[in-house]
């Protein structure tokens, strides 16, 4: 019995036959057809990792089909019910796969340590290696909610949603993120890198070809993260000093005051520039001090490392309570003094209903005025760690 199809699905039929091709042309991948030259080795570890596989796929799918038609109902194939052992099968089935893995991890070990995002570049493209002195440009990149803020400290720029790379210039990324996770992605540039709050990652890549380029993040965060996109231009050395000149001319300043009101979550944001910036910001935004009064991270590591402060570095803990909308502890408390007495250390800590009471004297010494009994002092703020104080910065 055979399939008769209406003339109009005929003609159809034959139609998107000739003009599916036309349509998937139009397409540009930037994936398979990137701009940089890491991007590129990186597709071409994509292209020899499908071939590998085909290997195995494009014959397996030949027999499905050979033994489909061979062992068909009406076929007169040859019938051995007592068959169960073949040793040039065996050989065949499990040497073959067993040859892909092995090219396969080879391929993979030797690219995975070439293209270390942390590895400083060794050459420019295929055939042109590095000048020796030739040093990376520098951009620090800050995932917000929900848009991309790049910091230049040489030429002391920054700009929102836009990031310019001179062509045939090494680039040294150093990648932070405000609140949540986010994943820095330029597929015409390079591999996908995370962005995490409180900590910096790192890439280093080059742009061959000028054009215009999208960028994203490729982990979802929140609500915005759909617009969450930035515009990536490769130029050259007399466009990127162009493109510097302009953020300088816009007039605007980034410090910490500014940086606060950026960091607040918005969506689809227009390109901006800002003219200068302030020099230790992104360090700040690492370490998640930003805000006026916040002791940073790696000012609490340096304490731990000399052995803590003992009681006053517990108080110090409350500080780094970090709340992206602004409901971050300050905690005035002074160094050298303890919750009230009649509570036990952290309970009083934990209670937002505490108090501070004198200064924290040795053991065994009683206060000058011992005849009387101290007076406590006003309470100060409630700390962090049950009822996060709103900031008077904020």
């Amino acid at each position: 019995m055979s399939l008769h199809l209406p003339p109009p699905l005929r003609h159809w039929r034959k139609a998107s036959a000739l003009v599916l091709p036309l349509i998937l042309s139009a397409c540009q991948s930037d994936v398979m057809n990137p701009a940089g030259d890491i991007a590129k080795q990186q597709a071409h570890l994509v292209i020899v990792a499908t071939l590998l596989m085909l290997i195995i796929v494009v014959p397996v799918m030949l027999l499905i089909v050979l033994f489909a038609w061979r062992y068909r109902a009406s076929a007169e194939a040859h019938y051995e019910p007592e068959w169960h052992h073949s040793t040039q099968l065996e050989l065949l089935i499990w040497s073959a796969p067993l040859l892909i893995i092995i090219a396969l991890g080879s391929v993979t070990w030797v690219t995975t340590h070439l293209l270390d995002p942390f590895r400083p570049l060794d050459r420019i493209k295929e055939g042109q290696t590095i000048a020796a002195g030739t040093k990376p440009l520098e951009i620090e990149v800050v995932a917000l909610d929900w848009k991309w803020l790049f910091i230049y400290p040489e030429q002391g720029v920054a700009s929102v949603n836009e990031v310019a790379l001179p062509v045939d210039r090494p680039v040294h990324f150093s990648i932070t993120a405000s609140s949540v996770m986010n994943s820095f992605y330029i597929p015409a540039v390079a591999g996908q890198i995370y962005a995490m709050p409180g900590m910096t990652t790192q890439l280093n890549a080059v742009i061959n070809k000028t054009g215009k380029y999208e960028g994203f993040s490729a982990n979802y965060s929140g609500a915005g993260f759909s617009h969450m996109r930035f515009a990536a231009l490769g130029v050259d050395q007399a466009g990127f000093d162009s493109w510097v000149a302009k953020a300088k001319g816009d007039g605007d300043k980034l410090d910490a005051a500014s940086y606060l009101t950026l960091e607040q979550p918005s969506e689809a944001n227009p390109v901006h520039h800002y003219a200068t910036v302030q020099g230790d910001l992104f360090d700040r935004v690492v370490n998640l001090c930003v805000r006026s009064g916040k002791m940073c991270v790696n000012q609490m590591m340096a304490l731990d490392a000399k052995g803590g402060t003992g009681k006053a570095g517990t108080f110090n803990v409350a500080q780094l309570t970090y709340d992206k909308n602004g409901r971050e502890a300050i905690t005035p408390v002074i160094p050298g003094q303890q919750a009230e007495v009649d509570k036990a250390f952290v309970r009083a800590m934990c209670d937002p209903n505490a108090k501070m009471a004198g200064p924290l004297l040795p053991e065994g010494q009683k206060p000058a005025n011992a005849s009387t009994a101290p007076a406590k002092a006003p309470r100060q703020s409630e700390l962090s760690l049950l009822a996060p104080a709103r900031s008077t910065h904020s």
